[in-house]
């Protein structure tokens, strides 16, 4: 009996950016019961492994419409790379993988004797990030495969969690560094220069986009006046942080007497597009440009320039044009402020999400969903000469009139996500 044991380098958390390395380590173990042990027997008992490769993968499940044409091409590409084909009985279809890397080839064991081996590889910058929608899946997997002499194929699987790390397209994107004390030493000429990886230019790329602040106000009314303004310091967050704004309900024509802001995700497909290219039509809606495009946020460049609200009724004529796509409300904030004139929003991110990304098949994008209860009534109440406290109305006239405010949520550093890991074993009998 053969157990194959693995586990992640990485023991806090089993998640990993797009370019960053995966580490593994693999035992192969010959188990032994204690009744069955003779000295004598150690050479006929030897167990004997064939081979044993180890390889990432990226599954898609989906119950969208593929064209078979590129089904084929994909499953001739995948064959055409590996010999392993025990990987596609797994639930989905392969979309993304690397290159298969030999551990050993005619490993024999003694009973109770154990080989461990090391495994890394680079999760692909191309690839999806880790999403489980109402109509799409993705996944990555680490496939540990071996075959012992005359049997089939076994499998061991690790699961890992992917994060999308948007690519630099343009030279101008590229960050100002932050000089350190180290750099500004005097340079000693027997020393190797360190050179900044990809990987550390975008981190630091996106932590300049997500901290930098942006106030932009909006103008909030219906067509009977003016209800609010709200603020909204940033337009790019990143996973675990809050979404912090702010209402002014100062100088209003309509009182407002509750709302609810829902942090919403959109699962939008992609429709296959007609072979003549149509014109980009500009939007006001920032949920209309790529989520990996980073350059519109890092020049400053307005997110949204809806300044109004309509009232329900006529904001749903409006939303009929637009397709929303399945939506899925992850936090939830609401108040009470009839007789408030200032207060503020917090909407927390979690961290078990996934952030914005686009792929060929589907869209996810995140909005803020805004229910305003407005009233006319701009009395607090009648007063009340006994008591000499006001007393409220009976009847409060109420509209309600709803908002959407795109926003764009990106990866955090995967080792600020706590999510312990477990070995994983397999027994070969």
């Amino acid at each position: 009996m053969i157990e194959i044991k693995a586990k992640l380098v990485r023991a806090d958390s089993a998640i990993y950016a797009t370019g960053e390395c995966v580490e593994c380590l693999i035992e192969f173990t010959h188990k032994t019961f204690a009744e069955s042990t003779d000295r004598n027997a150690n050479t006929t008992n030897l167990e004997n492994l064939a081979w044993a490769s180890v390889q990432l993968h990226c599954y898609r499940k989906t119950s969208y419409s593929t064209p078979s044409i590129d089904k084929t091409a994909e499953l001739t590409e995948l064959i055409g790379r590996t010999a392993l084909d025990a990987v596609t009985q797994a639930p989905g279809e392969v979309i993304v993988t690397t290159k298969p890397k030999i551990l050993f080839c005619d490993l024999k064991l003694q009973p109770g004797e154990t080989k461990m081996y090391f495994f890394n590889e680079m999760v692909p910058r191309d690839g999806p990030p880790t999403y489980r929608g109402h109509d799409i899946r993705y996944f990555y997997k680490i496939t540990i495969a071996t075959q012992r002499v005359k049997s089939k194929v076994q499998t061991l699987t690790v699961p890992i969690r992917v994060l999308p790390i948007p690519l630099i397209a343009r030279p101008d994107e590229l960050p100002v560094t932050v000089e350190t004390n180290e750099e500004l030493a005097p340079t000693n000429p027997f020393l190797e220069k360190r050179e900044i990886s990809e990987l550390e230019i975008s981190w630091h790329h996106l932590k300049n986009v997500t901290a930098r602040r942006a106030p932009k106000f909006y103008r909030i009314s219906n067509k009977r006046g003016f209800v609010g303004r709200f603020c909204l310091f940033k337009p790019a967050y990143k996973l675990g942080e809050d979404i912090v704004g702010s209402l002014d309900f100062g100088n209003c024509q309509v009182r407002c007497v509750q709302f609810s802001v829902k942090l919403q995700q959109q699962e939008l497909p992609i429709r296959p597009q007609p072979d003549a290219l149509q014109p980009a039509t500009p939007s006001d809606d920032v949920s209309s440009l790529n989520s990996f495009d980073m350059a519109s946020i890092a020049s400053g460049i307005a997110v949204d320039n809806l300044h109004k609200s309509e009232t329900s009724g006529s904001a749903r004529n409006k939303d009929e044009h637009v397709p929303t796509g399945k939506l899925s409300t992850i936090s939830t904030s609401h108040q009470v402020c009839y007789a408030t004139l200032q207060t503020q929003v917090v909407v927390p991110i979690p961290l078990h999400v996934t952030p914005t990304f686009r792929t060929d098949l589907v869209d996810v994008k995140w909005r803020l969903h805004f229910e305003f209860v407005t009233s006319v009534m701009m009395d607090f109440g009648t007063p009340n000469p006994v008591a000499g406290e006001l007393k409220a109305p009976a009847e409060l006239p109420v509209e309600t009139m709803v908002w959407n405010l795109p926003v764009t949520i990106y990866a955090a550093n995967p080792l600020q996500i706590y999510a312990p890991n477990q070995t994983y074993n397999l027994l070969i009998k």
